[in-house]
């Protein structure tokens, strides 16, 4: 089994990461999981844990998990937006065939300004690249 263990564990948290070094080789032959780093994914900060120096093996495997974090949180980021318009058909197929009165008393305000709200920043961000365009 130990030699199945990564060398690293990253246990994710808002905006980043602890990060632990994983140690079976005891013993006891126990899983030891050593802090070693804070990691902040928004500014890229990377914190040593406590009075620890980290090793440039350690600072190669933590930027290595930036950056594939980085962009999995991006490829999540757009399927997300991606099944938001599969669920604006799938509301607009409710509302056409099955939602009553009531719910639609309950829930139109709300729906109406979210797009007329999503709307005008679509309308203005295409504004801004179609301007952006023309002067390059």
């Amino acid at each position: 089994m130990a030699g199945d263990l990564p060398e690293y564990y990253f246990r994710i948290r808002d905006n980043g990461a602890l990060v632990f070094r994983i140690e079976s080789e005891n013993r006891q032959r126990r899983i030891e999981m050593d802090q070693i780093a804070t990691i902040n994914i928004r500014n890229g900060e990377v914190k040593p844990h406590g009075e620890r120096k980290l090793t440039p093996e350690d600072i190669t495997e933590i930027q290595g998990w930036i950056t594939h974090r980085t962009h999995q949180l991006a490829a999540r980021e757009v399927d997300d937006i991606l099944r938001a318009i599969d669920h604006m058909n799938l509301t607009a197929q409710w509302v056409q065939t099955r939602a009553s009165d009531a719910q639609l008393d309950q829930v139109t305000d709300s729906l109406l300004m979210a797009m007329h709200d999503l709307r005008s920043v679509l309308v203005r961000k295409k504004a801004d690249r179609l301007i952006k365009g023309g002067e390059a």
